[in-house]
């Protein structure tokens, strides 16, 4: 990838944590400053920053027209949509759709719990590939191979005292994950919430995408979570029959 590109890319990163300043721009990048105001130029004749009054710059409305786009190429999330409303509105927790991109698990839709307590999670946020109760389901439909290889690359940070903190520990939790169909975050990546995920497959029964409930333990414990899980398999299996993906006996 070229120099202009990849400065132009980290300005929009940067600024997508929050508004910023040229200079701080410049400090970011390790650059002088107006290599980084020509930069900004150009995104901006492209909408994709703006400048403020005060001469302090954000993410532009060109932007939210591709962000829309992104999504709207994503034919799960129209498949799934009306089933992850409905899951949501009959749990009143967090609903998660996912999907494996580029070797990232990547949040392609959301549906807000309806009590106070809300997750710091949004739509485009990549989830923690050794915790994420979606990650988990992505990752285990993996051939062994490949999802060797995404393990060894994962960098095992320690979120709680429940996160696995080992590959061989992470692959065998994939293949239990793989055997029962469904998979938990306890705890894992935030101490005080608790997460069950399950697959969507397509017609051939690749899966496609995970759908998950997330809950925070003061509004639901642990063992509670868990008797979503009837429910949230129901629903996976509906976005995947409207996948095209014959439904199971018995």
């Amino acid at each position: 990838m070229s120099q202009t590109v990849t400065r132009a890319l980290r300005i929009l990163t940067e600024l997508g944590e929050g508004e910023r300043s040229l200079d701080q721009l410049a400090e970011v990048l390790g650059v002088h400053k107006t290599t980084v105001l020509r930069l900004l130029q150009s995104l901006e004749a492209e909408r994709f920053v703006h400048r403020d009054q005060a001469y302090r710059y954000h993410l532009g409305a060109g932007l939210f027209a591709l962000a829309g786009l992104a999504l709207e190429q994503r034919g799960i999330r129209r498949i799934a949509a009306p089933h992850l409303a409905e899951l949501n509105a009959a749990t009143g927790q967090t609903v998660h759709l996912a999907a494996y991109e580029g070797g990232e698990v990547v949040y392609i839709d959301k549906y807000d719990s309806r009590h106070p307590v809300r997750m710091y999670s949004r739509i485009g946020l990549r989830a923690v590939l050794h915790s994420a109760a979606v990650a988990k389901v992505l990752l285990a439909d993996l051939p062994l191979a490949e999802r060797r290889r995404v393990v060894a690359g994962i960098d095992f940070t320690p979120h709680t005292p429940r996160t696995l903190t080992d590959p061989e520990a992470l692959l065998a939790e994939l293949e239990k994950v793989a055997a029962q169909g469904w998979a938990q975050d306890h705890a894992e990546h935030e101490a005080f919430i608790n997460c069950v995920a399950a697959p969507v497959r397509d017609a051939g029964g690749r899966v496609v995408a995970a759908v998950s409930i997330s809950v925070p333990d003061v509004v639901l414990p642990y063992e509670q979570v868990l008797e979503l899980l009837p429910r949230l398999l129901a629903t996976a299996g509906a976005v995947s029959a409207d996948c095209g993906r014959p439904p199971r006996e018995g």
